[in-house]
This record gives structure tokens, C-alpha cells and sequence, in this order.
């Protein structure tokens, strides 16, 4: 006898309501797995029953045209779906994981982990078809189907052996910028969706684009600028790198550089920021930041990571994500001027890797002020110097940059590497790193699909009535 529990009984009770059939009913409930017996069999067990699950799912009508009953059976089904999943990846992630890397001797990025995870284990996560299908849709309009994608990864990084090889994998450098370094090194000069880089006498500039929208991050900078921060690592022409923001169309801001307006909120109303950037985003690009280019080993007590020394030039502002880079950057000189925000609570969202790192910059209480209730540092300010080295006149950043760059340069910079290791293992080791993303993969799973964050948008950012 199938013992069905409350919560399917409930489901079953509101699918008998809705018009399904008692067939189509009775075959999900009995697909409903009770228990864990082996990765093979269940992974036929568990894949009929999130099967079913969708297939269900997809007779009810599209989100915003849902009844309250339609709804409430909506979430049923995704929800018994998801507690599935956890009981699934509470037995197997470890098994499932060398599976999908082969036995952690090959390096996965995550968004090819998930997607392999699609194939080879159906229903755990979505497909590549079926995140492309929603990706059209407004942010508000979306079921969350990539929540699953950040329980997996919530999972993943939760298991040392996993984590730690995930972490590894996503800090080596990217195929496409390996096969761009040999150019870069005979020109000095590379262009990207989202950045420029260029060489400048010892330093490679990395100089972040997107004039549009204050310089601020989307899905069409990601991938240039990670791939910029990998040239500049690997360039063995260089001994130090420098952030920079560009010149911007405003005309509030006409002629200016402005560093940076964190995550582009437009887009992210309009539905064009997939879950996965914000993990790519701080596994890939702000991590190397921080700890450099992984080498052949993934502990960092190896010393075999490429790294150099990082130079942050604050012009305008540093918001949300602009402001997270900092927490990464070895020295930050700032325009006078320039103010640095963390809007999360307004936004609605986890600002990445901050609630770990903005503590060692500022103190706990300052910290939670920042990010919980809005706290505005001004640059020129004791609060301000906390984050920024050094205060300059908007007018000398130039001068500013290139005495810092000769300073650091003039007499080598063979300890830096090793310095910057030293900080971290004391200060933010790996696995405390891989923990708190961890953390981060399910919360801000939850917070980008959350009607609260379409409120926000819609109360502080005029999200309605923004065109992109």
C-alpha cells in the first residue's frame, strides 16, 4: 500500500479540484518517492516523479493568469517537487557530483555543472530548454524553476570535497581567455563586451564598460570582464592590475567616470539577469580578484595561484556590486567626491560575498548598518577611509594611479603574492569562503524569485517605468 503523507494528500486534493483526472492524479501520487535506496534506481524513482510533477504543472495556465486555487496547487507541486530534491542531494551529492566531473578529475564550471547535471540526472535541475524558455519572460512573471539550480549549487558547496573542487574550478582561467593570452601579450591591447583591457607601461589596465547604465553589471559584461581579469593575471608584461570605470552617457554625469552602479536593476526588473550570474559573477570574476588565478592544486596552501596586487580608482561612486569589488581590491584610491552604498535591503537581494568580507573593513555594527539600512559612506569620511586608501582630488586620479603604480612597481613586487596569501589564510580562508557561498547559493536563490524584490524595484527604482 502507497502511504501518501498530508502535504500530498493536500496537493492531491487541490489537483481532484482543478479538473485533473483521477487517473492523472492517482499516477503522481504513486510516483512519489518515500525513501533512499540506490543513485541508479533512484535516480528512475525520483526523475518519473518530478516528471509527472511538470507535466502537471504545465496544464495549469501561465503564472500571471493563475487563479488563487491554481496558485496554491502551483506551489504545492513545486514544493513537494523541491523537498524531493533535497532528500535526493541529502543521499547522493557527493556520488552525483564525481559522476559529473569524474571523480572531481575534471574542472566543471558551474553553469556546464548544471546543466550536465540536467542530462544526466532529469528533473534535479532545469534543462538549458527550459531556462531559455522563461528567460523571455519578465522577472515577475517567472515560476523560479532556477531556484533548483541554487539548491544544487547550495548543496554542492556544502560538501568539502565538492565545494572545495567547484571553488578550484571556477577560480582556474577560463578556456576562451587562455586562447586570447598570447594575443593580448603581443598587443597590450584587448576589447570585450564590458571591458577594455590594456597594458600600461608595468600595469594592466581593466577598465569596466558599460556606458549605458553607469557602468553598471549585467548578463552582457560578465563575460568580457572576467576574461579581461584573466589577461591581466596572466600577463607576464605586467606586475600589478588597476579597476577603473569608464566615461558614461548621462548627461547628469556627462564627461565623468563613474566606477560603478552595481547590478543593472533594469535589466533585472525586465527578467534578463539569469540566477547563475550572481554565483559565476562571485566564484569567477570577484573571487580572482581576490585570490588570483587556481594552480594544478586546489589548496590554496600550495602557493601555486597566479596572483598580483589590485588597485581600485573610485570615481563618482561605488554602488552595490561596484562596492563589493572593493572589499577584493588590494589598494583603493578615491575621488574625493565619490561616495560608496550597499542598497541590498532596497534591491532585495544578498550583495554578494559583502556580509562576509564589509566586517574586516568597518566592524559588525557598521557593516549591518550599510547593508540592512542603507548607510552611506562618503569616501572623504573615517567611515569612508575604512574601505579607501586613499582620498585624491576628482581632477588628480590620472596623477593618482600612475605614482601609485610606480611606487608598487619600482621596486619589484616578488612578495606580493605571497603577502596576499598570508592575509587570506588568516583572514577568509577557502573553506570559509566555499561555506558562506554555500549560504549565499540558497538565499539568493529565494531573494531573486521573491515578489518582495519586484516590490522593491518597483517602490525605489521606478522599475515599471524604466526602458532598457
Amino acid at each position: 500500500m502507497h502511504i501518501v503523507p498530508n502535504a500530498l494528500t493536500e496537493c492531491a486534493a487541490l489537483m481532484n479540484s482543478s479538473g485533473f483526472s483521477t487517473a492523472d492524479v492517482e499516477r503522481w501520487t504513486k510516483s512519489h518517492p518515500m525513501d533512499v535506496r540506490e543513485l541508479r534506481a533512484d535516480t528512475q524513482r525520483y526523475g518519473a516523479f518530478w516528471r509527472e510533477s511538470t507535466a502537471l504543472a504545465a496544464h495549469l495556465p501561465r503564472k500571471p493568469e493563475r487563479t488563487p486555487h491554481e496558485r496554491a496547487l502551483a506551489e504545492r507541486l513545486v514544493a513537494l517537487a523541491r523537498e524531493a530534491r533535497e532528500r535526493f542531494l541529502n543521499a547522493y551529492l557527493l556520488a552525483a557530483y564525481d559522476q559529473l566531473t569524474r571523480d572531481r578529475s575534471r574542472p566543471v564550471r558551474l553553469d556546464e555543472l548544471c546543466y550536465t547535471a540536467a542530462e544526466a540526472f532529469p528533473g534535479l535541475v532545469p534543462s538549458r530548454a527550459e531556462v531559455n524558455a522563461e528567460s523571455s519572460l519578465q522577472q515577475r512573471d517567472k515560476d523560479g524553476i532556477e531556484i533548483d539550480q541554487g539548491l544544487f549549487l547550495s548543496h554542492v558547496l556544502a560538501d568539502e570535497a565538492a565545494g572545495c573542487h567547484l571553488v578550484h574550478s571556477m577560480l582556474l582561467p577560463r578556456p576562451d581567455s587562455v586562447e586570447l593570452a598570447r594575443e593580448f601579450a603581443r598587443t597590450g591591447v584587448a576589447e570585450f563586451a564590458g571591458a577594455r583591457l590594456e597594458r600600461r607601461g608595468k600595469a594592466a589596465f581593466v577598465t569596466m564598460r558599460n556606458p549605458r547604465f553607469l557602468n553598471a553589471e549585467d548578463a552582457s559584461t560578465l563575460d568580457g570582464l572576467e576574461i579581461a581579469a584573466d589577461l591581466a593575471l596572466l600577463d607576464s608584461a605586467s606586475e600589478a592590475c588597476v579597476f577603473r570605470g569608464d566615461f558614461v552617457e548621462h548627461p547628469k554625469y556627462a564627461g565623468r567616470r563613474i566606477f560603478g552602479a552595481g547590478i543593472n536593476l533594469t535589466r533585472l526588473y525586465q527578467g534578463k539577469i539569469p540566477f547563475l550570474w550572481y554565483l559565476t559573477r562571485d566564484l569567477g570574476l570577484v573571487n580572482k580578484f581576490f585570490r588570483g588565478l587556481a594552480g594544478a592544486s586546489a589548496d590554496e596552501l600550495a602557493g601555486d595561484s597566479v596572483e598580483k596586487l589590485w588597485i581600485a580608482a573610485v570615481e563618482t561612486f561605488a554602488i552595490g556590486g561596484h562596492c563589493q569589488i572593493l572589499l577584493a581590491m588590494d589598494y583603493t584610491l578615491a575621488g574625493s567626491d565619490a561616495y560608496l552604498t550597499l542598497p541590498a535591503r532596497k534591491e532585495g537581494i544578498i550583495p554578494g560575498a559583502a556580509n562576509l568580507r564589509l566586517p574586516r573593513f568597518v566592524g559588525d555594527r557598521l557593516a549591518r548598518q550599510a547593508i540592512l539600512f542603507e548607510r552611506r559612506f562618503d569616501c572623504d569620511s573615517p567611515e569612508g577611509r575604512m574601505i579607501c586608501d586613499r582620498i585624491v582630488a576628482p581632477e588628480g586620479m590620472d596623477a593618482a594611479i600612475a605614482e601609485t603604480v610606480a611606487g608598487l612597481t619600482s621596486s619589484g613586487v616578488v612578495s606580493a603574492a605571497g603577502n596576499r596569501r598570508a592575509f587570506r589564510v588568516a583572514q577568509e580562508p577557502l573553506d570559509m569562503f566555499r561555506r558562506y557561498m554555500a549560504v549565499y547559493a540558497r538565499e539568493q536563490a529565494h531573494c531573486h524569485f521573491s515578489p518582495a524584490l519586484i516590490d522593491n524595484l518597483e517602490r525605489n527604482w521606478d522599475a515599471r517605468n524604466r526602458r532598457g
